[in-house]
C-alpha cells in the first residue's frame, strides 16, 4: 500500500521523467531481443551444447495423468448405529469420498499403447486420463500395479505415440547427468536437470521394496511417473519419491530403476501379479559387537539366525551364523538388503550368495522360489501357533496395498491361537509394536521370542490388539 501511495502522489515533471525511463527501458530491450536472435548456434565451427534437440525427441512420450477415484470413509461404529443415529438426530454419513490427483507417465510400448507411472497415481482410480504433449486425451485402462515396487502399468489407445527407449540402469555410475520430465504441480510438461548422486538407495520406508537412483534433479509433487532419461534420451528410470521436510524438492530425489520397472511390468503384462521371490531364511543386521563376536572387521553383512526347512536356502547349504556379504554380486549392507535382493528377484532366478562362515570366505547357489504359505505344524516352529498357517496378503484382497502384514489362512478350533482369539482371515500387522511387513519380517520379530507375544489385528475393517503365550 504505501508504494502504491507514493507512486499516486508524484509530481507531473516526475511522470515526464519516468515515460522518458520506461521508453529508454523499451528501448534497451528491443536492442537485446534483436542481438540475442542474432547470437550464432556455434563458435569456432562448434554448435554450443544444447538439451534441446534430445529432449525435442523423448518429450512427447511423456504424458500427464489425472484421476478421480474414491476412497471409503473410515467412521466410528457408533455412526453406524441406527438407534444413535436417531437419538442424536444426526444426518446420513457419505461411506466414500471423490479423490482426485495428478501425476506423469512414460510410454514405453508405443504400438501396445503400454505406459508406465507409479502405482500411488493411480491407486483407488475409477477413471483415469491420459494427457499427451501435443494435447490429445485418452481414457486409460490399468493392465496391472503392483504396490510393493510402486509400478503401474496402464494402457491407452495406440494412436501414432512416441515411446522411449530404455537403457540399461545396471550401468549408470554417481556423477552421471540425468533429466526429469513431469509435470509438477500441475503447471504441465517441466524439464529439470542434475546427476546421479547415488544409487541402490534403501530403508527409506517409502515403498516395501527399495532399490532407487538419487538424484539431485528436481522432482516435485506431480512428477510422480515421470520419466528419468540420460543424456542420449534413453529412460534410466521412473520418477517416484522425493525427501522434504516441506513437501518441496530439496536436492534429494528417488526414481525407480527403469530395469526394476521393466522387470515388473513383464510380469504385470504376463501373469497379471507380481510372485515375490522367496529362499526361507531369516537375518539379522551385522553390528559391532556381533562382527567382534565373529572375529571379523567388516561390520557390512546379514546374520543367518535361522533356515526354513525344505527351502531353497536349506538346498543351498545356508546355516545359521552364516553372514551373507554380497547377493549376485550386489553387496549387502543390512537385512533389509537381502530381504530387496531376494524379492525383486524373478521366481526361478538364480541366485548367488557369497558369505563368510568361520571367516572363510564361501559361495553358495540355489534358486528363488514363490512366497510360499508357511504351516505352523507339528511344533516345527512354534508350539504357540500349531494348526494355523499364514502367508502374505494377496492381489485379490480388498486390503492388498493398503496395509502391510501377514493374513491366517487357516486355524484349528481349540488351538492355543484360537483360545487367544485368532481367526482365519486375521491380518497380522504388528508384533510387539514392531511392524510386520510380510511373512519373512513376521517370522524375524516371533523367532525365539518365548515372552508372551502382543499382535495387533485387522478384522474387516475394525482392528484389536491380541496377546498369545
Amino acid at each position: 500500500m504505501r508504494d502504491i501511495l507514493i507512486t499516486r502522489h508524484v509530481s507531473s515533471t516526475a511522470n515526464s521523467l519516468m515515460a522518458y525511463s520506461v521508453l529508454a527501458l523499451i528501448a534497451t530491450l528491443l536492442y537485446l531481443g534483436s542481438a540475442q536472435a542474432a547470437l550464432p548456434r556455434a563458435i569456432g565451427g562448434q554448435e554450443i551444447p544444447s538439451l534441446a534437440p534430445m529432449l525435442e525427441e523423448v518429450t512427447p512420450a511423456v504424458v500427464n495423468i489425472a484421476t478421480e477415484g474414491r476412497v471409503r470413509v473410515r467412521q466410528n461404529p457408533l455412526f453406524a448405529d441406527p438407534f444413535f443415529r436417531r437419538f442424536f438426530k444426526m444426518p446420513d454419513q457419505p461411506l466414500e469420498r471423490k479423490t482426485q490427483s495428478l501425476g506423469s507417465g512414460v510410454i514405453v510400448d508405443a504400438q501396445r499403447g503400454l505406459v508406465l507411472t507409479n502405482n500411488h497415481v493411480i491407486a483407488n482410480a475409477v477413471q483415469i486420463t491420459v494427457t499427451l504433449r501435443d494435447g490429445r486425451h485418452f481414457d486409460a485402462e490399468i493392465v496391472g500395479s503392483d504396490p510393493e515396487t510402486d509400478v503401474a502399468v496402464i494402457k491407452v489407445p495406440a494412436e501414432n505415440l512416441t515411446d522411449i527407449a530404455a537403457a540399461d540402469s545396471d550401468d549408470l555410475r554417481v556423477g552421471d547427468f540425468v533429466v526429469a520430465i513431469g509435470n509438477p504441480f500441475g503447471l504441465g510438461q517441466t524439464v529439470t536437470s542434475g546427476i546421479v548422486s547415488a544409487l541402490s538407495r534403501s530403508g527409506l520406508g517409502i515403498e516395501g521394496y527399495e532399490d532407487f537412483i538419487q538424484t539431485d534433479a528436481s522432482i516435485n509433487q506431480g512428477n510422480s511417473g515421470g520419466a528419468l532419461v540420460n543424456l542420449r534420451g534413453e529412460l534410466v528410470g521412473i520418477n517416484t519419491a522425493i525427501f522434504s521436510r516441506g513437501g518441496g524438492n530439496i536436492g534429494i530425489g528417488f526414481a525407480i530403476p527403469i530395469n526394476l520397472a521393466l522387470q515388473i511390468t513383464e510380469q504385470l503384462l504376463d501373469k497379471g501379479m507380481v510372485e515375490r521371490g522367496f529362499i526361507g531364511v531369516q537375518v539379522q543386521d551385522l553390528n559391532a559387537d556381533l562382527a567382534q563376536a565373529f572375529g571379523i572387521n567388516n561390520q557390512k553383512g546379514a546374520i543367518v539366525n535361522s533356515v526354513l526347512p525344505d527351502s531353497p536356502a536349506q538346498d543351498a547349504g545356508l546355516q545359521p551364523g552364516d553372514i551373507i556379504t554380497s547377493i549376485n554380486s550386489k553387496p549387502v549392507k543390512t537385512a533389509a538388503d537381502v530381504r530387496n535382493h531376494i524379492g525383486l528377484l524373478p521366481v526361478g532366478e538364480e541366485v548367488l550368495f557369497e558369505i563368510l562362515r568361520d571367516g572363510s570366505k564361501k559361495e553358495l547357489k540355489t534358486r528363488v522360489s514363490a512366497s510360499m504359505e508357511l504351516k505352523f505344524a507339528e511344533g516345527r516352529l512354534d508350539p504357540r501357533f500349531e494348526g494355523m498357517a499364514l502367508g502374505d496378503i494377496e492381489e485379490d484382497h480388498p486390503h492388498y496395498g493398503k496395509i502391510k502384514g501377514v493374513i491366517i489362512t487357516e486355524i484349528q478350533r481349540g488351538t492355543r491361537a484360537w483360545s487367544a482369539g485368532l481367526r482365519k482371515g486375521d491380518i497380522i500387522t504388528s508384533v510387539n509394536h514392531e511392524p510386520v511387513a510380510d511373512l519373512q519380517s513376521f517370522l524375524q520379530l516371533v523367532d525365539k521370542v518365548e515372552n508372551a507375544l502382543l499382535f495387533r489385528v485387522i478384522r474387516g475393517d475394525a482392528a484389536a490388539f491380541l496377546v498369545i503365550k
